[in-house]
Protein backbone atom coordinates (compact mmCIF):
# COMPACT_ATOMS: atom_id res chain seq x y z
CA UNK A 1 0.00 0.00 0.00
CA UNK A 2 1.46 3.44 -0.91
CA UNK A 3 2.82 5.43 2.03
CA UNK A 4 0.26 7.77 3.58
CA UNK A 5 -2.74 5.92 2.23
CA UNK A 6 -5.12 4.95 5.02
CA UNK A 7 -6.54 1.48 4.64
CA UNK A 8 -10.14 1.33 5.72
CA UNK A 9 -10.53 -2.26 6.90
CA UNK A 10 -14.21 -1.94 7.66
CA UNK A 11 -16.99 -1.91 5.11
CA UNK A 12 -18.21 1.43 6.41
CA UNK A 13 -17.44 4.74 4.76
CA UNK A 14 -14.43 6.64 6.05
CA UNK A 15 -15.38 8.89 8.96
CA UNK A 16 -14.11 12.46 9.13
CA UNK A 17 -14.20 14.74 12.17
CA UNK A 18 -14.34 18.46 11.44
CA UNK A 19 -13.38 20.72 14.35
CA UNK A 20 -13.75 24.50 14.34
CA UNK A 21 -12.19 26.60 17.05
CA UNK A 22 -12.82 29.84 18.89
CA UNK A 23 -15.20 32.49 17.61
CA UNK A 24 -16.21 30.51 14.54
CA UNK A 25 -19.73 30.25 15.94
CA UNK A 26 -19.90 33.99 15.11
CA UNK A 27 -19.44 33.49 11.38
CA UNK A 28 -21.93 35.44 9.34
CA UNK A 29 -21.66 38.49 11.57
CA UNK A 30 -18.00 38.50 12.68
CA UNK A 31 -15.89 40.69 10.39
CA UNK A 32 -17.72 39.69 7.20
CA UNK A 33 -15.11 41.55 5.14
CA UNK A 34 -12.52 39.02 6.42
CA UNK A 35 -14.55 35.85 7.06
CA UNK A 36 -17.54 36.26 4.74
CA UNK A 37 -21.26 36.25 5.50
CA UNK A 38 -21.81 32.49 5.56
CA UNK A 39 -22.63 30.99 8.96
CA UNK A 40 -20.80 28.00 10.39
CA UNK A 41 -24.09 26.05 10.30
CA UNK A 42 -24.38 26.72 6.55
CA UNK A 43 -20.76 25.66 6.01
CA UNK A 44 -21.39 22.45 7.97
CA UNK A 45 -24.54 21.74 5.96
CA UNK A 46 -22.65 22.16 2.69
CA UNK A 47 -19.80 20.04 4.03
CA UNK A 48 -22.18 17.20 4.93
CA UNK A 49 -23.61 17.24 1.41
CA UNK A 50 -20.12 17.15 -0.11
CA UNK A 51 -19.09 14.34 2.23
CA UNK A 52 -22.05 12.27 1.02
CA UNK A 53 -21.03 12.89 -2.60
CA UNK A 54 -17.50 11.74 -1.77
CA UNK A 55 -18.76 8.60 -0.01
CA UNK A 56 -17.61 9.55 3.51
CA UNK A 57 -19.37 10.56 6.68
CA UNK A 58 -18.56 13.71 8.61
CA UNK A 59 -19.25 15.01 12.08
CA UNK A 60 -18.76 18.72 12.71
CA UNK A 61 -18.06 20.33 16.08
CA UNK A 62 -17.13 23.81 17.33
CA UNK A 63 -15.66 24.96 20.62
CA UNK A 64 -14.12 28.10 22.02
CA UNK A 65 -12.16 25.97 24.51
CA UNK A 66 -8.73 24.56 23.75
CA UNK A 67 -9.20 21.63 26.15
CA UNK A 68 -12.38 20.51 24.39
CA UNK A 69 -10.58 20.55 21.04
CA UNK A 70 -7.70 18.53 22.51
CA UNK A 71 -10.20 16.07 24.00
CA UNK A 72 -12.01 15.62 20.67
CA UNK A 73 -8.73 14.98 18.87
CA UNK A 74 -7.65 12.51 21.57
CA UNK A 75 -10.94 10.62 21.33
CA UNK A 76 -10.85 10.43 17.51
CA UNK A 77 -8.78 7.25 16.92
CA UNK A 78 -11.08 4.28 16.40
CA UNK A 79 -14.04 6.60 15.82
CA UNK A 80 -12.72 8.67 12.91
CA UNK A 81 -10.32 8.09 10.04
CA UNK A 82 -9.27 11.69 9.39
CA UNK A 83 -9.60 15.25 10.63
CA UNK A 84 -10.35 18.70 9.30
CA UNK A 85 -9.26 21.35 11.78
CA UNK A 86 -9.81 25.09 11.79
CA UNK A 87 -8.19 25.96 15.12
CA UNK A 88 -8.92 29.69 14.74
CA UNK A 89 -6.62 31.77 16.91
CA UNK A 90 -5.25 28.59 18.53
CA UNK A 91 -3.38 28.08 15.24
CA UNK A 92 -0.80 30.55 16.46
CA UNK A 93 -0.52 29.52 20.11
CA UNK A 94 -1.49 25.93 20.84
CA UNK A 95 1.25 23.44 21.51
CA UNK A 96 -1.45 21.28 23.17
CA UNK A 97 -3.38 20.91 19.90
CA UNK A 98 -0.13 20.20 18.03
CA UNK A 99 0.79 17.51 20.60
CA UNK A 100 -2.69 15.95 20.36
CA UNK A 101 -2.49 15.76 16.57
CA UNK A 102 0.96 14.19 16.72
CA UNK A 103 -0.19 11.71 19.38
CA UNK A 104 -3.20 10.39 17.47
CA UNK A 105 -1.48 10.17 14.10
CA UNK A 106 -4.64 10.66 12.03
CA UNK A 107 -4.35 12.53 8.75
CA UNK A 108 -5.38 16.13 9.37
CA UNK A 109 -5.90 19.11 7.08
CA UNK A 110 -5.55 22.57 8.62
CA UNK A 111 -8.37 24.84 7.40
CA UNK A 112 -8.71 28.63 7.41
CA UNK A 113 -11.39 30.85 5.91
CA UNK A 114 -9.00 33.74 5.37
CA UNK A 115 -5.36 33.57 4.32
CA UNK A 116 -3.34 33.96 7.53
CA UNK A 117 -0.18 34.72 5.53
CA UNK A 118 -1.86 37.80 4.05
CA UNK A 119 -2.90 39.16 7.45
CA UNK A 120 -1.18 40.48 10.57
CA UNK A 121 2.34 39.22 11.26
CA UNK A 122 1.27 37.32 14.39
CA UNK A 123 -1.12 35.21 12.29
CA UNK A 124 1.60 34.01 9.92
CA UNK A 125 2.97 31.29 12.19
CA UNK A 126 1.04 28.07 12.62
CA UNK A 127 1.96 26.02 15.66
CA UNK A 128 0.02 23.03 14.30
CA UNK A 129 1.12 22.97 10.64
CA UNK A 130 3.89 20.43 11.25
CA UNK A 131 1.29 17.97 12.57
CA UNK A 132 -0.96 18.36 9.50
CA UNK A 133 -0.68 16.81 6.05
CA UNK A 134 -1.85 19.99 4.31
CA UNK A 135 -3.38 23.43 4.73
CA UNK A 136 -6.26 25.01 2.81
CA UNK A 137 -6.77 28.74 3.38
CA UNK A 138 -8.24 31.84 1.84
CA UNK A 139 -11.32 30.47 0.12
CA UNK A 140 -13.91 31.42 2.73
CA UNK A 141 -16.34 28.65 3.62
CA UNK A 142 -15.22 26.76 0.52
CA UNK A 143 -11.90 26.10 2.31
CA UNK A 144 -13.65 23.39 4.33
CA UNK A 145 -15.01 21.63 1.22
CA UNK A 146 -11.66 21.86 -0.56
CA UNK A 147 -9.90 20.43 2.49
CA UNK A 148 -12.39 17.56 2.66
CA UNK A 149 -11.96 16.83 -1.02
CA UNK A 150 -8.17 16.78 -0.72
CA UNK A 151 -8.20 14.56 2.34
CA UNK A 152 -10.64 12.06 0.86
CA UNK A 153 -9.16 11.91 -2.63
CA UNK A 154 -5.58 11.40 -1.38
CA UNK A 155 -6.14 9.23 1.68
CA UNK A 156 -9.39 7.36 1.04
CA UNK A 157 -9.70 6.98 -2.74
CA UNK A 158 -12.59 5.01 -4.13
CA UNK A 159 -11.82 2.13 -6.50
CA UNK A 160 -11.28 3.56 -9.95
CA UNK A 161 -10.99 7.12 -8.66
CA UNK A 162 -8.17 9.17 -10.07
CA UNK A 163 -6.28 11.28 -7.49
Amino acid sequence: MPEGLVKNLSTTAPRILCISGPNLQLLGTREPNVYGKETLAAIHQRLAARAAELGVTIECKQSNHEGAIVDWIGEAPGRFDGLLLNPGAYTHTSIAIYDALKAVGLPCVEVHLSNPDAREAFRRRSRIAAACMARVAGFGGESYALALEGLVRTRFPRPGQKG
